[in-house]
C-alpha cells in the first residue's frame, strides 16, 4: 500500500510544486491527514477546528483521574496507520506503543454464554469448529476470500477519488471488481459459508461500523472479517487520541498551522473558485479550501445556494450510518467479566437493526458495547477504579432529551450487572452522556449522525457525494460523507486521496 500512497495517479507526494495557499475545515482524521500531505507537498496550510481541541469525533477529555476517547475505540487495519507514518518517515512506535489484545474482544449471547475471540488464527479455527462442525475448513476458504478482497479493495479502490467512473476502466481493476462479491449481500455470503447463529452473529458485527444492515451490505466487506481476525484488535496505550497527538506532529513538522475556537462561517466563492473562508467576521483568503468537516453542513450551509450540487432532497434520501448514545462512565471497582472491548449481544438482533434501519425508532431492548481501557492501559482510570464506555447504535434523527437518556443509562447498566453477576451502579462515580444533539452541536452532524454515510452498493465509489465541487475548481471535500467512506482508516485515506488530487490538478509532475 505504501507504493500506492506514494505514486497515487502518477504523482508524488514529495515532488517540486507552485506552493498554494490551503485552508482545511475540520481537524479529524481526514482534515488533519489532508494538512500534513499538502504541507509535504509545499504547500502554505492551516487547519482551522470550531471546538476547543482537536480531532473532531476522536477528541478525549479528562475528568476526575479518568481519561476518556469521545469516538473511535477500535485500532483495526494498523497498516493503514503505519503507512501514513511511513509517508513521513516515521513509524507508530514513534508516538505510542501498539499492543495486540488477546482475547480481541468477548460477545455475549445471555449470562454465562459468551465468546471470547483469541488473538491466533490458529485459535481462531479451534473455535469456530467448536461450533460447529466444520466450520475451522470454511473459515479458511472465507479468510482466504477476504484476503484477496482486502488487498484489492485497499491497494486499489479505497485511493479512487470517484470523480468519475473513467477511474475503473482498467480490465485488471473490472476482472478484480467480478471477484468482490459487489451484488451480493454480505448477509447471504455468510451464510452460505456458515449455519451457526452465534458464529453468523460475530461474523456480521464489524459491518456495522460501514452503517448498514448486512443484508444490505455488498458482500466485498467480508475484509472487514479479515482485518479483525486476520490482522487483530490493537490498542495504543494511552488511548485513540494517540493518534490524534501523532498527526498533530507530523502537521506542525511538515509546517502546518493550526487553530482552535475557529468557527467558519462561510465559504467564499467568485466565479468558478473559492476566494477563502470567513471565520467571526475575519475573511481569510485561500487558494484552496478543503471541506473536513460534515459535508451536508459545508454545502447547506456555508456556500450560496448556486455554488451547491445536491439540494436538500438529495440528502434527506442518503442513507445515513447510525448515531450513538453513548456513555462515559468512572467505577469505582473492577468489574469481571468485562474485557477490553465487550459486545453484549444478549437480546433480538433482527430487531434491533430493524429500530435503526426500518421503523427509525429508540431500541425497545438495543444491543450495545463497553469499551474498558482500564483492563488494558493503567492511564486511563485511577488506580483501582474502571474507565467505561459504552455505546448503543441508535437510529439517526431523534430527539434524545435528558429522561431518555437516563433510561437507556440505567437499562445499560441493569443489563451489564445481569450478565456479568457484579453490582455496577451502586460503584458509579461520574457519568455522562452524549448523543444526537451532541453530534449536531459538536460536529455540525448532518441529522446527528455518528458515522456518516452508509456504505451500501448504491452509495459507493462516484455513486457517493463528490470528493470534488463540480462548480468551484478549488473546493474538496473529505471525510466520512464522501469516498471512500466511514471509519477511521477510511477517513485517514480520504484525506491523503484529497492531497492527491490537489498535487494533480495544481502541482507540477517530474
Amino acid at each position: 500500500m505504501l507504493s500506492q500512497l506514494k505514486i497515487l495517479h502518477g504523482y508524488r507526494f514529495d515532488s517540486h510544486i507552485l506552493g498554494k495557499k490551503v485552508s482545511i475545515i475540520g481537524s479529524g482524521f481526514a482534515g488533519l491527514a489532508a494538512a500534513a500531505c499538502c504541507a509535504k507537498n509545499g504547500h502554505d496550510v492551516t487547519v482551522y477546528e470550531k471546538n476547543h481541541s482537536i480531532g473532531g469525533r476522536a477528541r478525549k477529555f479528562e475528568v476526575e483521574g479518568f481519561t476518556f476517547d469521545m469516538g473511535p475505540s477500535w485500532y483495526w487495519m494498523p497498516d493503514v496507520f503505519e503507512n501514513f507514518y511511513q509517508l513521513f518517515g516515521h513509524t507508530a512506535s514513534d508516538f505510542y506503543q501498539l499492543d495486540r489484545l488477546d482475547p480481541g474482544y468477548r460477545v455475549y449471547f445471555g449470562k454465562d454464554d459468551f465468546v471470547d475471540i483469541p488473538a491466533q488464527l490458529d485459535d481462531i479455527y479451534d473455535l469456530v469448529e467448536s461450533m460447529e462442525k466444520g466450520a475451522a475448513l470454511q473459515l479458511k476458504k472465507f479468510l482466504k476470500e477476504a484476503a484477496y478482497k482486502y488487498d484489492v479493495g485497499m491497494n486499489e479502490f479505497v485511493f479512487k477519488p470517484g470523480l468519475s467512473v473513467m477511474e475503473f476502466a482498467d480490465p485488471r481493476l473490472i476482472s478484480s471488481a467480478l471477484k468482490l462479491n459487489m451484488f451480493s449481500s454480505i448477509s447471504s455470503y455468510i451464510r452460505k459459508h456458515f449455519k451457526n447463529p452465534k458464529l453468523i452473529q460475530i461474523l456480521e458485527f464489524p459491518v456495522l461500523f460501514l452503517g448498514a444492515k448486512p443484508s444490505e451490505t455488498p458482500a466485498m466487506y467480508s475484509l472487514m472479517n479479515y482485518a479483525d481476525w486476520s490482522l487483530g484488535t490493537w490498542y495504543p496505550q494511552g488511548g485513540m487520541f494517540k493518534i490524534i497527538e501523532a498527526m498533530e506532529k507530523i502537521c506542525l513538522e511538515q509546517g502546518v498551522k493550526i487553530e482552535t475556537n475557529a468557527k467558519v462561517s462561510s465559504v467564499n466563492a467568485s466565479g468558478n473558485q473559492t476566494t477563502g473562508i470567513s471565520i467571526n467576521g475575519t475573511t481569510i483568503q485561500s487558494d484552496i479550501v478543503v471541506a473536513g468537516a460534515d459535508y451536508h453542513h459545508v454545502e447547506q450551509h456555508l456556500l450560496e445556494e448556486k455554488y451547491r450540487m445536491y439540494d436538500e432532497k438529495y440528502w434527506d434520501t442518503r442513507q445515513l450510518s447510525p448515531s450513538c448514545m453513548i456513555f462515559y462512565v468512572g467505577v469505582k471497582k473492577k468489574i469481571a467479566g468485562l474485557l477490553h472491548h465487550t459486545l453484549f449481544f444478549d437480546t433480538d438482533f433482527d430487531k434491533h437493526l430493524g429500530e435503526i434501519y426500518d421503523t427509525k425508532e429508540w431500541p425497545s431492548n438495543p444491543l450495545f458495547y463497553v469499551c474498558t481501557p482500564s483492563k488494558t492501559d493503567d492511564s486511563v482510570a485511577p488506580e483501582g477504579y474502571e474507565n467505561l464506555f459504552i455505546l448503543i447504535p441508535v437510529a439517526v434523527d431523534l430527539d434524545d432529551p435528558e429522561e431518555v437518556r437516563k433510561k437507556y443509562f440505567n437499562l445499560v447498566l441493569e443489563r451489564i450487572e445481569h450478565i456479568t453477576g457484579e453490582s455496577v451502579k451502586d460503584d458509579v462515580i461520574y457519568h455522562r452522556s452524549y448523543a444526537h444533539r451532541d453530534y449536531i452541536q459538536d460536529y455540525n452532524g448532518y441529522k446527528g449522525n455518528a458515522f456518516g454515510l452508509a456504505n451500501t452498493l448504491s452509495q459507493t465509489a462516484i455513486l457517493k457525494p463528490r470528493m470534488k465541487n463540480k462548480h468551484l475548481k478549488n473546493l474538496f471535500f473529505a471525510g466520512q460523507l464522501t469516498t471512500p467512506g466511514p471509519g477511521v482508516p477510511p477517513s485517514l485515506i480520504s484525506g491523503q486521496v484529497v492531497a492527491a488530487q490537489i498535487e494533480k490538478e495544481f502541482g507540477q509532475k517530474r
